[in-house]
Formats: C-alpha cells, structure tokens, sequence
C-alpha cells in the first residue's frame, strides 16, 4: 500500500495536520464573487450542474469500498457530482487497462503505472491539463515544476503525480544488538560486512541458537533487486535505473565491472552465511518481516514504516529491542547512496469527455490537496470517523471498518510525506520522522532515466531482465564465478538491451 503523504504542514502538528475541516481556500473568501451568477466554487468553476464522474484506481490489500461510502457523499455534495470508483486489484490493474485501451473505454479519469502512461501518452487519451492548471491554485501551489515534468513533453502535462517522496526509505540497525556485541554502526561495506558476521555468528539475541542473520535482501519480479540491496549496491557505483554518463545516459545492466564489484561482495556475504539463504525466492517486504521477527540486523524502510508497523511489531518480541538509523555505507571509492524513488505514477483524465466534465475533475482534485479535503480523504468524516472535543480527537471504530483514507493512498493526494498522521495518534511521531527524512536526502541516487520511453523495453525488458537476474543469483549463491557477469551482461544486451539503450537516449537527447 502506498502510504506515503507538505513536511511544513505536518510538523505544524495540532494546528497544521491535525486542522478541523476548515479550509484553507476550498471556501470562497469574504468579499469574492463567484464568475457569473450560477453556483461556483472557491476558483469560479460553475458546479450548478450535477455531474457524474466515473473514477478508477487500483486496489491493494484489505479490499475496497463499496459503492455507497461516506467520503464519497461529502465529495458528491461538495462538488456536486455523482461519483462512481472502480477498484481494480492490483494484480489485475495493468490488464484491466489494456482491456479497456482495446475497447477504447477509458473511464473519465484514472490512475495508470508509468509503463502505460508512456505507452499511450502520445496517442490522445489523455488531456493536456497544462492550459487549464492556472484556474486550480492549490494543485499548482502543490506540486513542484520537477515532479510534474517527470513523463510529460516540454510544455505539456498529460498527468497529475501521484506522488511519493523520493528519500522516504532508511536504512536501520538494530541498536540493542550493536550495544550487547559492542558494535560500532558501520559506515563502509566493509564495517557493515564485519557487524552482518557478529550478528550472524555471536549469538545477538542471546538464545543460545544459530537463529538469526546479518543482512537480507530481496528480488522484485525475478528481474530486479529491492529491499536492502539499493545501499549495497549505490555503494559499488550501480545505477537506480540509468545514470548519466559521457553525455548520455546508461543503465545498471550495462554496468559490468559495477556488477562484478557488488557480486563479489554479495558472494562473499552469502558464501559465509551472512546474507540471508532464500534472499532469491524473499517476496517484496519477507525481509522486513524477518526483522520484525527478531531473525535480521538490518532492515531498509520507509521512514513512516519504522514507527508505524516495523519497530511494534519487533517490540512485540523483544520490548527492549531499538532501532538505529544509519548512513548508507560508502563503497570502495567512497561511493553511497539510499534507496531513492521518482513520482512516475500517474492520474489522468479521459481527453474524449466534455469540458464541463474535465473542469469539474480538476475542481475536485483541487479540493482533495487543500486543508479542508485533505482531511476528508484522510481522517474521514467527523462524527462517523472520529469525533473532536475541543482540541482532542478521538478515532471511532466506523475508521477501521470505512477505511476512508482508501481515496488517498491509492489514488490521489497532496504531497505530505507525512498522509499517515492522524490526530489522535502520537504527534511527536513527524517530528522524528522529518529527522529520519533529512538524513535521507543526503544521500538521494536519482533515476536520470525516470518518465522516459522505450518500446523495446515494454517488450522485451521483463525476459531479458530475468535472465540476467538468473545469472546473478547463481553469481551470488556460488553456482557459476562471478566473471560470468561478463557473459550475461552482453547477453543483456544483444536480446534486445542495446536497442532500449538507443531508444532511452534518443529520449534523454529530447528532454533537454
């Protein structure tokens, strides 16, 4: 689940986050008028008429609502519309759009995963928003000119972000096993190899059992490595995707001798018994389970996560147990580098639908990012979701059940880092996640190949990818040497990995 949500705005905590539904411009101001004489709204979009919105986006874990909610009510009345969402799970979603591309039933907006926002962005199915932002003040207040660029032709926006904070994940030790082996955190590859041996070899948990590891890993779509390696591999001069380089861009596949560097080090981390056995067949968050089981030293999260889930549930098992942020460790050349994410996600909005209709989904996307719908999309509906006495909140048990902040998550909303924080919970928790933040923003690795296109790659990427992933994991687990890198990465790059190179660069060339 996506649930990463101004950082200003959160740490104003109980007169920032945690603001009634007052509004902060979702109301027209004393003194203004509304465009003509019709019913208008705070930017002078006349709403006299209803009009339905058929909304779709994806659906994670824990189902979706149904089709009667609260939120959407308030919505309907505020925008005086009849909106209508389509959940698709997520296992499903690129599928249903494909269905839908076939049939060209669009729904009026939804959202779309950057592989297929840059399929079709060309090809009229969505509309260009960038002549109409300027009657939307919060969405432009809102969203910075570089995020918006991502995926979008010079002078155009095809799509509104649907955001993420690039520096959310933190690399984290546990501090009680550091103290009880008298460990220094590790600030090289190499320090962190030495604390991922104690911690598999000295016992940290004190069980008297060969029961816990060093350091975990897992593989994305059998094509790609995430959770936990990013460091590692930042560290050995790896891309996160395509980096710059001799006036172009290039991607980690192609990497060779970068490749050999991290290979070398993850099999001798896995030769040893300090990388965690089943890291090949760990699904996306296994590692972080393991964590929260008291069974892994390190883990890499999102910074929200730590406090949220991650640090309980471990608590749960060991009450005592601490956690440490670290930097992530330098490499040889005293290269590093965190886990780091570009917002390429996107919402669009059907270009075949009528004016009227567009207006009226850009109005209400307006709504959602100011104080006012934010927290309607996010806490719920006061006297359903929770209840406010003076200055104190209370959560009602309608918010487990309605999951109102649904809307948010999955599909659209401000760019808070901090969407998770609801009033009545701990309100020293942005204080300490903001810390965690600005730590990680030192070290950000960015994707200079993020909201660009290749047709190759939609083809033919997931099978080559694979195959080079097959090959490492043998590299790593000592089934083949690691010079047979060479070999995969040619490979790579005759299948097809060559012309998705040409292809990413004649679109880098463009975006200049």
């Amino acid at each position: 689940m996506v649930k990463w949500l101004n950082v200003s705005v959160a740490l104003a905590l109980s007169t920032g986050i945690i603001a009634g539904c007052s509004g902060s411009g979702a109301n027209q101001a004393a003194g203004d008028k509304p465009a003509d004489t019709k019913t208008a709204d705070a930017n002078g979009i006349d709403t006299s008429e209803k009009i339905t919105i058929n909304m779709m986006s994806i659906a994670y874990e824990g189902g979706a609502w149904g089709e009667k909610h609260p939120v959407i009510d308030e919505l309907n009345k505020k925008l005086n519309i009849d909106l209508k969402i389509q959940w698709v799970p997520s296992d499903n979603y690129v599928e249903k759009l494909g269905i839908m591309a076939a049939s060209n039933t669009f729904p009026d907006v939804f959202r779309i995963n950057s592989t297929e926002y840059l399929k079709w962005r060309d090809k009229g199915v969505f509309l260009d928003i960038a002549p109409l932002l300027s009657k939307y003040p919060h969405l432009t207040k809102e969203m910075d000119a570089e995020t918006l660029a991502i995926g979008n032709p010079k002078g155009k926006t095809y799509g509104l972000p649907n955001w993420s904070p690039e520096y959310r994940e933190t690399l984290f030790v546990r501090k009680d096993w550091l103290e009880k082996l008298k460990l220094k955190p590790p600030t090289t590859v190499d320090e962190l190899y030495e604390v991922a041996k104690a911690f598999t070899k000295n016992d940290p948990d004190g069980n008297g059992k060969d029961d816990t590891m060093g350091y975990s890993f897992a593989i994305a779509n059998n094509r790609s490595f995430t959770r936990g390696a990013e460091p590692l591999r930042f560290a050995f001069g790896l891309a996160n995707g395509w980096k710059e380089s001799n006036g172009g861009i290039i991607p980690w596949q192609a990497q060779t001798k970068e490749l050999k560097d991290f290979l070398t080090f993850t099999s001798k981390m896995y030769a040893d018994g300090l990388l965690d056995k089943d890291f090949a067949i760990n699904k996306g968050q296994d590692p972080d389970f393991k964590f929260e089981a008291n069974k892994v030293g390190f883990t890499d999260v999102p910074g929200t996560n730590i406090y949220d889930t991650g640090l309980p549930n471990l608590q749960k098992v060991v009450p005592t147990a601490d956690v440490l942020q670290l930097a992530p460790p330098k490499g040889p050349t005293g290269l590093q580098g965190n886990t780091t994410y570009a917002t390429t996600n996107k919402v669009v909005i059907n270009a075949k639908i009528d004016k009227k209709k567009q207006e009226r989904i850009l109005a209400l996307m307006d709504y959602m990012v100011t104080d006012e719908g934010h927290n309607l999309i996010t806490y719920g509906v006061e006297g359903i979701h929770y209840k406010k006495t003076g200055e104190k909140y209370e959560v009602l048990p309608a918010f487990e059940s309605d999951r109102p902040m649904l809307i948010n998550f999955w599909f659209f909303h401000r760019f808070d880092p901090f969407n998770t924080v609801r009033p009545w919970e701990d309100q020293e928790k942005p204080k300490k996640v903001k810390a965690l933040f600005e730590e990680n923003k030192k070290y950000l690795v960015k994707d200079k190949g993020a909201g660009l296109f290749s047709e190759t790659f939609t083809k033919v990427g997931a099978n080559i990818d694979q195959k080079l992933m097959g090959e490492m994991v043998a590299i790593i687990m000592g089934q083949k040497p690691v010079d047979a890198i060479e070999a995969a990465v040619e490979a790579w790059k005759k299948d097809g990995g060559n012309k998705v190179i040409e292809e990413m660069n004649e679109q880098y060339k463009l975006s200049k």
